[in-house]
């Protein structure tokens, strides 16, 4: 059975900021662009085979691409379903921005004006881990997307409801490796950095 490997777009300004990126296209900084880079070798280590994987899918946002780009990949589909949580009337927020209105906010356990329930979100995950499961037989995916929605994917391969992506975390390109023993689900590896961000 092969793997799904789950990677984080590299850094941009607004990760730096901790602003809320779901719909802008903030492209990557010129470090988020080396960690791409050392997220693709980082990847060829963790598959060991040197054969493309079977399925690669990415975000539409830019820089998912460009994390795609320069780790080496080719993206077979571009796909709104792994695009990053709507964020609707709180994009470009920071979380304390946001705390001034409505304290105690998480994306996790309030609603958003404007924007995506964790139940929305999850169904896409689901959605894109279903495509992924289809494919695993005849080799390894990769899902280049961003950081609350690859969390997601992570709880909801393990059946686990949306929410309970606020227990982990996953840095700018980090990469996540989810698999299988015997039928039960399963993560490999969580949040491997790039080369040299330890």
């Amino acid at each position: 059975m092969a793997d799904v490997y789950v990677i984080r777009h590299g850094e941009t300004e607004w990760s730096l900021t901790g602003q809320h990126t779901g719909r802008t296209d903030v492209p990557l900084t010129a470090h988020g662009e080396q960690q791409a880079r050392k997220a693709g070798a980082v990847l060829a280590e963790l598959r060991g085979t040197t054969v493309p994987p079977r399925l690669v899918l990415a975000s539409p946002r830019t820089r998912a691409g460009r994390t795609a780009q320069l780790a080496g990949l080719a993206v077979d589909e571009v796909t709104e379903d792994l695009a990053e949580w709507d964020y609707g009337d709180y994009e470009g927020l920071t979380t304390e921005q946001i705390r001034e209105s409505a304290p105690d906010w998480t994306v996790w356990t309030h609603e958003i004006p404007g924007g995506e329930t964790a139940k929305e979100v999850g169904d896409r995950a689901d959605a894109v881990l279903a495509r992924a499961r289809k494919e695993l037989d005849r080799g390894d995916v990769v899902l280049i997307g961003h950081g609350h929605f690859s969390r997601v994917l992570v709880v909801r391969w393990l059946g686990l409801d949306p929410a309970a992506g606020v227990r982990i975390g996953l840095d700018p390109a980090g990469i996540s490796v989810l698999g299988d023993e015997r039928g039960q689900a399963q993560i490999r590896r969580l949040n491997v950095p790039p080369l040299g961000e330890i």
